[in-house]
């Protein structure tokens, strides 16, 4: 628990906020909750360290589709999902995600506690790991057109079969193209993609506004 990282904590149940709250400050931790998707993402940003524990189904919008906004922001802030509906489904488009792991309520203390400290370990690893800004230009430099399209329209959030369907290829030559720039670009899933293809977004923009 140490260089200031926080447990931000989601969930529209103020009984589940509350009852949380006490159980990680009591841990040691220091908690900032939200009601709502919406109120985190109007305080948060990408350069908080610590960790997320998030409701999924909440009715403003799920907590896949905040982890798909965090995504695309470019966040690193590991994710631990806290639900009572879960499913495999659900489950696994988390992980794939870059969720850290899919709770069921109620979850353990002991659990909990110790999938915080694995998260806290995890973003101190990708900050630590994460590629300069040059190093990231540079490796998308190395892309071939074709796999700049895959990239772009992967980081989208669509399938392989909407890409080939959107390009005019096959599924398998989107698949040969995404395992490529996945390569080239040294990112093993799309979370660290989405991150990357971030940086690369916001150097562009910024030159643009530049110029």
């Amino acid at each position: 628990m140490t260089e200031a990282q926080t447990v931000f904590l989601v969930d529209d149940d103020p009984g589940m906020r509350d009852s949380l709250t006490l159980i990680l400050e009591l841990a040691g931790y220091r908690v900032r909750s939200f009601a709502s998707p919406g109120e985190f993402l109007d305080v948060f940003s990408p350069g908080e360290r610590g960790c997320l524990v998030l409701d999924h189904r909440m009715p403003e919008m799920t907590g896949l589709d905040l982890q798909s906004v965090l995504l695309e922001r470019g966040s690193l802030l590991p994710i631990i999902f806290l639900s009572a509906f879960g499913d495999v489904p659900t489950t696994v488009r988390a992980i794939q995600g870059g969720a850290i792991d899919f709770l069921e309520k109620p979850a353990s203390t002991e659990t909990l506690l110790q999938r915080i400290e694995d998260a806290f370990a995890e973003d101190r690893r990708r900050r630590d790991e994460a590629a300069t800004e040059h190093d990231i230009l540079d490796r998308f430099r190395q892309l071939t057109p074709r796999e700049h399209e895959v990239l772009t329209l992967t980081t989208r959030g669509l399938t392989n079969k909407d890409v080939a369907r959107q390009l005019g290829i096959s599924p398998r030559t989107v698949e040969n193209h995404r395992a490529r720039m996945m390569e080239k670009m040294g990112a093993g899933n799309l979370a660290e993609l989405c991150r990357m293809s971030a940086v690369c977004q916001s150097v562009v923009a910024a030159r643009a506004v530049g110029d």
